[in-house]
């Protein structure tokens, strides 16, 4: 069996491991560090909870730690960019427990925080930056963070980021890192836009391909429930009820659907919370911490929170909207059964979200089994035609407005009473000119524009 030590790992960061009881690296972290510890770029495919924030944490913190130097004023030696605040916090506490026994410097830059104190932080230099790209930028055009001595760029979730429209902002700042260094580039998928971007971060890069995201987790038990849109909250309310759902993630849509589902949940007894991106981040930061430290029993949360919640323990996720976009299932599915345990993933599934079902069975080349409860529709038939919902996801098509008959002006009028007396349609406004009472141009459609000053003549010197 492979261990963290044979893979090189130095003894400080060993020491950390064993307090987190992590004792066998993921095939993304026994591919990953070898190449890392070279001084290589890198692709790495994986999908999220394969390990992938040790996979470049722990060799980034060997080779700083072995080649120690000060940063700078204003600097850092690695920077690390990912697409939300949670994940990009949850990033900073790896690098802070892997490294706890190596001194090294570590800080989070993200939106929604202090500007100030996030100046006090990168002000003497530190050895690690997490950021998100806006705010990142924000701390550059504010001079108060500089990337002319950065080593290491790492960019994590790139295809979110895609999503997200950090595209422009991950471009600006690729012209201002400089050109010596080693770029560690980790997606979960790879459309052209992503390779596009790759080809500019990266020079000569090796890739490697861990656990495609089309396949889901294997100790995910998955289940789908044919419910009206109606009897969605009340199938919800139900499952809960079961004592055994220790710990649930319930995926909404929208944000104001996710408040929606928390407010019912509460009125009927349940300790719920919300995280989506109309939270402010100290609400976010709560709710994230009820959750994990067991204060909070559900979490219900928008597609922000997919790739940002890294806790083991979550034994059921609910998909009460399905996703429109079928990679997003999987990433949602694999928020539980993590560290080795057993999960359940329950979509419930409308009849205008049965193409959403049909996508992401063709994506993960498996049925999703059917659940019969007291809520339950008919299931479709394999051969049924499904019907894909024309309007945004989630909200109901709304029949074309009839407008009001539009007002004619009075000029069309007088335009009619002119041809009633048998003269042509003038069309002086299309073709020739147009002058005025005193004979000067107004307009033209062609040759200059008209002179409406007189030129003076300059005075004759006598």
């Amino acid at each position: 069996m492979t261990t963290f030590q044979d893979l090189g790992v130095s003894a400080p960061i060993l020491k950390a491991l064993d307090a987190e009881g992590y004792t066998k690296p993921t095939p993304i972290q026994m591919q990953a560090l070898p190449i890392v510890q070279k001084g290589k770029d890198l692709i790495g495919l994986a999908q999220t909870g394969t390990g992938k924030t040790a996979a470049f944490a722990l060799p980034i913190l060997d080779r700083l730690h072995k080649d120690r130097k000060f940063p700078g004023e204003k600097s850092c030696r690695t920077l690390v960019l990912a697409p939300t605040r949670e994940l990009a916090a949850q990033i900073g506490e790896s690098f802070r427990a892997y490294g706890k026994f190596l001194g090294l410097s570590t800080a989070v830059v993200f939106g929604g925080a202090s500007m100030h104190k996030q100046k006090q932080a990168m002000f003497r230099g530190v050895d690690v930056l997490v950021a998100t790209p806006g705010r990142l930028l924000d701390h550059v055009s504010q001079r108060s963070v500089r990337l002319d001595k950065v080593e290491i760029l790492v960019l994590d979730e790139a295809d979110h980021m895609l999503d997200m429209g950090f595209i422009h902002d991950l471009r600006k700042i690729a012209t201002i890192l400089p050109r010596q260094r080693q770029t560690l580039f980790f997606s979960a998928t790879m459309p052209p836009a992503i390779e596009e971007l790759a080809a500019q971060f990266l020079d000569q890069p090796e890739k490697i391909a861990v656990t495609p995201v089309s396949s889901t987790a294997e100790r995910v038990q998955q289940a789908v429930v044919h419910v009206d849109q109606s009897k969605k909250q009340d199938l919800l309310h139900a499952m809960l009820a079961d004592k055994g759902i220790k710990r649930a993630l319930v995926f909404a849509r929208t944000k104001h659907g996710a408040d929606r589902v928390v407010k019912k949940l509460e009125s009927a007894g349940f300790n719920a919370d919300a995280i989506h991106g109309n939270k402010s981040q100290g609400q976010r930061i709560r709710a994230l911490d009820g959750f994990k430290k067991g204060a909070t029993r559900i979490l219900v949360a928008t597609e922000v929170a997919a790739r940002g919640i890294d806790v083991d323990d979550i034994t059921h996720v609910i998909n009460f909207d399905l996703p429109n976009v079928p990679e997003q299932y999987v990433h949602r599915i694999g928020r539980t059964a993590r560290a080795g345990t057993d999960g359940i993933a329950i979509s419930f599934c409308a009849p205008d979200e049965r193409a959403y079902l049909r996508d992401i069975e063709k994506l993960t080349k498996q049925p999703v089994p059917v659940l019969e409860t007291d809520f339950s529709l008919r299931a479709p038939r394999a051969d049924e035609k499904v019907v894909r919902p024309k309007g945004p996801a989630g909200r109901s098509v709304h029949p074309a407005r009839k407008h009001a008959p539009k007002k004619h002006h009075a000029s069309d009028a007088h335009g009619k009473a002119h041809a009633k007396q048998g003269h042509a349609p003038s069309r002086s406004r299309d073709e020739g000119d147009r002058r005025d009472r005193k004979g000067n141009s107004v307009w033209s459609n062609s040759g200059a524009p008209p002179k409406y000053r007189k030129q003076r003549k300059p005075p004759t010197k006598v």
